[in-house]
């Protein structure tokens, strides 16, 4: 370029100048010199509109412009004369439109089977995608060199860039579209690139094909019979997303390639049946059973309906000769509420098998579109998955995308551009792809050679690969449609008129794929009726055994406590008095080599003394239970909020050093040779996802484990409702699920206001299963097992404990009971400090148990008690100093009822009830911590 030119601009018009030479060079003539960072940035500013609108100026009168800009206009134009077509496209440009593609070509992506949802296409990077394909011929028809961010053509090194634009919009802009510039990751970015853009993947062999066409054509034969036999029956079929079941196929194919034993899944009801049958093979017979109204339930159950229900079963991978078992888990109407309970239970079998990357076990989420952009708990189970402790090496999600939510459609339900927005939060791939592309994939022309890429089936493969190699999740979003309304006896034009008039002309996806072989001469019409006719004789037959089948399967309930009645005795829960000192002693004496806070110190020179008085403190007696269970084999896990320290500031089980940065000590963890491992992990800032998460981690090996969560404060369980009511309360009533997890939820009014001050007692009382108006006989609580039974019989336990030896007992008993069940415990708060609040050693050695009812020992002289107050927590240490205070020391007795309410209304309307030394009472009453009424409310 002219240096006296060059030399009349300004620097900021040079750059600016710099900048319309870029935008002449993308959109219609090639560019003359690299152009720098500093004029990229005036691209769209207003200099480099000046200079677009002079141009414009200069063409039609040169002198209209000022001089040095005509000489400018003057040189360019002599320049590009002079090359003529051998001048190729800057380098620099062309790097540049890859990158856009790389970002944006999902916006333009050919991604809905029914063409009835509009592309976002109203920013300016798609706008400029669409001006770059409509440039000149003569642009569109020279050769570009081929820059180092992008592996199309890499090995040739040179293509037209009509080629280069081809094969771009071929695999950014096709029925796959995918989002993965957002990661921070080089490495992954260049993998996801890798992935798309060689070649490699392109040839898709006849074997294959008539493996997907076998693969649609069940699940859509299934739906077509289910429809035939139980047309008014709701079945939330997957009919417009038959291509789930390919798409599930090949990703347990691919993880069984890569070494994994054991996939966790779990979905919502839409496909469920399905997924079953086809996916986890489920007996055919056994699933049809579900739609006989007069199938029986065993006794002991209640039952659910047939969409909610789970299924584990060992299935031979035929690519790879391996079994793998799938696990889906049961889930309520509540959707996504499973999602952070199938990362627990994925947790607890990888840390049983020792597999601490997630080698053997991974997980599987299927989402509805509304849901995974609506429900809560979505966010906090992502949340969950790059945390220490909580982390399952990478969760494949699949979103099948029916564009609309129940009635709503997606301009309502969401206010992103994509239902999987909210995992661009934790740096996850998204993998958007047209639902009726199961193998069809690209279908342009190339100068080089035809790329074939599987949509669906190549997606999966591709999420799987993921997985494995980074160890982080993955999202599918399955771009599909819904046939019919939300289920099978819903109307669903009146909400979506316009859809639905598409959806009633549209071809199913097996027909489309079915015609598509014929076309390419794979199959025939003759192997096409024969495949078919081969799953409907399938179903017809199983359909005639389903009817020989007149209790519900075992396999859907073998886990309940239902099925063990022979043992029902508590084992001992006492401990040895060495081993409790040889845990007390860890607990009080600072470690070697930690620098220690100076508080901290102290707190553990009071536990000293407390050894050394044979006596312990809540805290203490907790740590009692977890490391004497530790000794056993049993491993202990606690999860909440600040539990590592306690909100309270009372636990410090996980030490810290104040000089170190980052060195810290779990104290449990070595107290014994050969113990079992101690995890105490602080939770994310969640209650709903983390109970989720500590519910599924429960339900595996629940007699081997101790878990635990404890709520910052008992109110905060509010935000978990649902996991409460739909999995803790109901879950092995309905799907017989065993857990003993217990819940931990510091309850009492301590000065705090009502929220802080309640964790809702009442709403766990009114949830037990208990009948009220069924009193015991005398023969029932002779017999020796009747508190067993009890157990046995209710659905959980509710303990308000009332002493540290009481709480120790109780959650050893977890692991003595003979069938599992959750405890709901009220922590305390002041009681931690409390003088009074503590319990002797021998309280807690062999030979001593759990508590019902503490009788208060103080009263010398039973026959006087003229008021006997049943009260449990906290309250009691309060009535004792206020008997003390009114002198009503021997007047007044106030027995510790702590088992609530298995145990003491029973009790307490029993004919043995009168036998005991406080018959000669004249007033019972319950003395509790609550204010009034009115603050429960």
């Amino acid at each position: 370029m002219n240096r006296i030119v060059k030399k009349e601009l300004p620097t900021q018009l040079w750059s600016a100048w710099g900048a319309f030479r870029l935008t002449r060079s993308t959109h219609a003539k090639p560019s003359l010199r690299p152009v720098s960072d500093h004029a990229r940035s005036w691209l769209n500013g207003d200099s480099a509109a000046y200079f677009e609108s002079s141009y414009v100026d200069f063409t039609q009168n040169p002198r209209s412009v000022s001089a040095p800009l005509r000489q400018l206009f003057e040189e360019i134009e002599r320049e590009e004369v002079a090359h003529g077509a051998t001048t190729s496209v800057q380098s620099t440009n062309v790097k540049e439109l890859i990158s856009q593609y790389q970002a944006h070509g999902h916006r333009r992506a050919k991604l809905d089977p029914l063409g009835y949802a509009q592309s976002v296409s109203d920013s300016s990077t798609v706008k400029e995608l669409e001006s770059a394909t409509n440039m000149d011929a003569r642009i569109l028809d020279k050769t570009v060199h081929i820059p180092n961010n992008t592996y199309i053509g890499a090995k040739i090194g040179v293509l037209t860039l009509r080629e280069l634009l081809l094969r771009l919009d071929g695999i950014y802009c096709g029925p796959i579209g995918t989002e993965f510039t957002h990661l921070t990751n080089p490495e992954e970015v260049d993998w996801i690139k890798r992935q798309l853009e060689v070649e490699r993947h392109a040839f898709v062999d006849e074997n294959r094909k008539k493996w997907i066409l076998q693969r649609l054509a069940a699940p859509s034969t299934l739906e077509s019979f289910l429809e035939k036999k139980y047309s008014s029956e709701k079945r939330f079929g997957l009919e417009g997303c038959e291509a789930l079941i390919p798409c599930l196929d090949v990703i347990v194919e691919r993880c069984s390639q890569s070494g994994v034993q054991t996939l966790v899944m779990g979905m919502p009801h839409r496909g469920r049946l399905n997924v079953l049958a086809n996916t986890l093979e489920m007996p055919l017979k056994e699933l049809l059973a579900l739609f006989d109204a007069k199938l029986k339930i065993p006794e002991q159950l209640s039952g659910d309906v047939k969409y909610h229900l789970g299924f584990t079963n060992s299935k031979l991978v035929a690519n790879t000769g391996k079994k793998i078992e799938l696990v889906m888990l049961p889930n309520p109407s509540h959707l996504e509420t499973v999602n952070s309970v199938v990362l627990g239970r994925t947790c607890a079998e990888q840390f049983h098998l020792g597999d601490t990357r997630g080698d053997k076990v991974a997980s599987i989420l299927i989402h509805g579109d509304a849901a995974f952009a609506g429900q809560g708990v979505v966010s906090e189970t992502l949340q969950l998955s790059g945390v220490s402790g909580y982390s399952v090496g990478g969760t494949i999600h699949v979103v099948v995308n029916n564009q609309v939510g129940f009635t709503t459609n997606p301009d309502t339900y969401r206010s992103s551009a994509y239902c999987t927005d909210v995992a661009r939060t934790i740096n996850a791939p998204v993998f958007h792809v047209n639902a009726d592309d199961a193998e069809v994939g690209h279908r342009i022309q190339f100068s080089i050679a035809v790329m074939r890429c599987q949509a669906v089936t190549f997606v999966s493969s591709l999420a799987a690969e993921w997985r494995a190699k980074f160890r982080k999740d993955v999202v599918i979003d399955l771009v599909c449609y819904r046939r019919r309304g939300h289920n099978e006896v819903d109307e669903p034009s009146f909400t979506q008129p316009a859809m639905y008039k598409l959806v009633s002309k549209h071809p199913r996806v097996f027909k489309q794929y079915a015609d598509k072989l014929i076309k390419e001469k794979v199959v025939d019409h003759n192997w096409i009726a024969e495949t078919q006719k081969s799953y409907q004789n399938s179903c017809e037959k199983a359909f005639a055994d389903s009817e020989k089948i007149t209790v519900l399967p075992p396999s859907l309930w073998e886990n309940s406590s239902a099925t063990s009645e022979s043992d029902r005795s508590v084992a001992a829960t006492g401990v040895d008095e060495a081993t409790l000192m040889q845990i007390g002693q860890a607990l009080s004496v600072p470690p070697d080599g930690m620098a220690l806070h100076r508080n901290l110190k102290r707190i553990l020179t009071q536990r000293k003394d407390m050894l050394s008085k044979r006596m312990a403190d809540w805290a203490l007696g907790e740590a009692f239970a977890f490391g004497s269970l530790l000794k056993e084999g049993v491993s202990v896990r606690l999860s909440g909020q600040d539990v590592e320290r306690g909100t309270f500031s009372h636990r410090h089980h996980i030490l810290h050093d104040q000089e170190v940065k980052g060195k810290r000590m779990s104290v449990l963890n070595r107290v014994f040779e050969n113990q079992a491992e101690y995890t105490v992990h602080n939770s994310i800032l969640s209650e709903y996802g983390v109970l989720g998460f500590e519910l599924g981690y429960s339900l595996r090996r629940p007699r081997r484990s101790l878990v635990c969560w404890e709520a910052q404060f008992g109110d905060f369980v509010n935000t978990a409702q649902c996991i409460v009511d739909q999995y803790l309360s109901s879950g092995e009533k309905k799907w017989g699920l065993q857990t003993g997890l217990v819940l931990l939820l510091p309850h009492g009014y301590e000065g705090e206001g009502p929220e802080h001050s309640s964790a809702r007692l009442e709403r766990f009382l009114q949830s037990c299963d208990d009948d009220e108006d069924v009193c015991p006989s005398a023969e029932e609580l002779a017999n020796p097992h009747f508190a067993q039974n009890q157990l046995r019989q209710c659905n959980w336990q509710v303990l308000n404990p009332t002493t540290p030896a009481n709480n120790f007992h109780a959650l050893r008993r977890q692991l003595a009971l003979p069938t599992p069940k959750p405890l709901i415990m009220m922590a305390p708060k002041s009681l931690l400090r409390n003088a009074n609040a503590r319990s002797s050693i021998d309280e807690m050695l062999p030979g001593k148990e759990f508590q019902c009812v503490i009788t208060d020992s103080s009263v010398q002289n039973p026959a006087s008690v003229k008021k006997l107050l049943l009260c449990s927590g906290k309250v009691y240490y309060d009535l004792v100093k206020r008997r003390q205070e009114d002198g009503l020391q021997q007047q007044v007795r106030e027995p510790g009822v702590t088992a609530l309410p298995t145990w003491s209304s029973r009790y307490c309307r029993s004919p043995s009830f009168a036998s005991n030394s406080w018959r000669h009472s004249r007033m019972i009453a319950f003395g509790r911590n609550e204010k009034s009424s009115e603050t429960q409310q």
